[in-house]
């Protein structure tokens, strides 16, 4: 049995409730996600304690590592508690180098969905976004054709709902008339919020928006205003940043990552700030 969270949950789909304060696994893997952890022990510990917390939603891909940050989490939490939630994204594909290379073949879309399923031990994955963009953002390249290789996977009972990844509005129309859409996952952070519209769009049609990088990710969020925020409500800066997300939209999703279970405990208790208007107005101007 996993704990209660603050932060409330978000339903995107019938059967499909997730924690809005989720976990982003990414930073499991070691160096730049690539190879093994440095502290196995840890990785396994942020895990158990992250679903002991109460977060029922979990971010993975198997290009994490490649390969390793699944096997984390089949060895942390198999058999999985039954309102643990794993959403998986395809797309990619790392070199002998760790380089990440764009793979949206039909072939190597199935594979990935197939290596997905046998390295988390499951027969169906919850979710499993379509990665499209690049390291700067999301293209405008159609996805109709790949978007419907896993629509086809969902007909066949190997994906129960379908998201997107790094796209733009253009992109989910396409992929929306092909099969519904569930998630979608975008860079969105207090200091970077291009896909405001988009945000909106997705809490008026039911779609759980899933912030990437809610803290900056490699190049941390850095803001007098956000540190002046925060130290007069007494809360980090980042647990503020989390907190604003959480209360940008009600169809916000979180999902930060790290590799320390002190660090998740900070993360999680920004569910329970609640920021004054005053605050909330400071921060949108940033």
């Amino acid at each position: 049995m996993t704990g209660t969270i603050s932060g409330g949950v978000f339903t995107p789909a019938p059967g499909l409730t997730l924690s809005r304060m989720g976990y982003g696994a990414m930073q499991l893997a070691g160096p730049h996600v690539f190879g093994p952890p440095k502290d196995r022990d840890e990785a396994v510990a942020v895990l158990r304690t992250a679903v002991e917390l109460g977060v029922t939603h979990i971010d993975t891909s198997d290009f994490y590592g490649p390969a390793v940050v699944n096997e984390l989490i089949k060895e942390a939490l198999y058999p999985y508690p039954e309102d643990l939630h794993i959403v998986t994204k395809v797309g990619a594909r790392r070199d002998s180098q760790g380089a990440w290379l764009p793979s949206l073949e039909p072939e190597s879309l199935r594979q990935q969905v197939k290596d997905n399923l046998q390295r988390l031990g499951l027969d169906a994955l919850d979710v499993v976004n379509l990665r499209v963009g690049g390291v700067d953002g999301p293209g405008s390249t159609p996805l109709a054709e790949e978007f419907g290789v896993l629509a086809e996977l969902r007909e066949q009972g190997l994906i129960r709902h379908l998201g997107l990844s790094n796209v733009t509005e253009g992109q989910l129309d396409e992929a929306q008339a092909v099969a519904p859409v569930v998630t979608v996952q975008n860079l969105y952070n207090i200091a970077n919020r291009a896909d405001d519209a988009l945000l909106d769009r997705c809490a008026a049609e039911g779609i759980a928006f899933a912030a990437f990088f809610p803290l900056g990710g490699f190049s941390p969020l850095q803001s007098a205003t956000l540190e002046s925020v925060a130290a007069r409500i007494g809360a980090s800066p980042q647990q503020t940043a989390l907190a604003w997300l959480l209360q940008r939209s009600p169809a916000t999703v979180l999902i930060p990552g790290t590799s320390s279970v002190a660090h998740l405990r900070e993360n999680v208790a920004a569910a329970d700030l609640v920021l004054p208007a005053d605050a909330v107005a400071e921060l949108n101007a940033v």
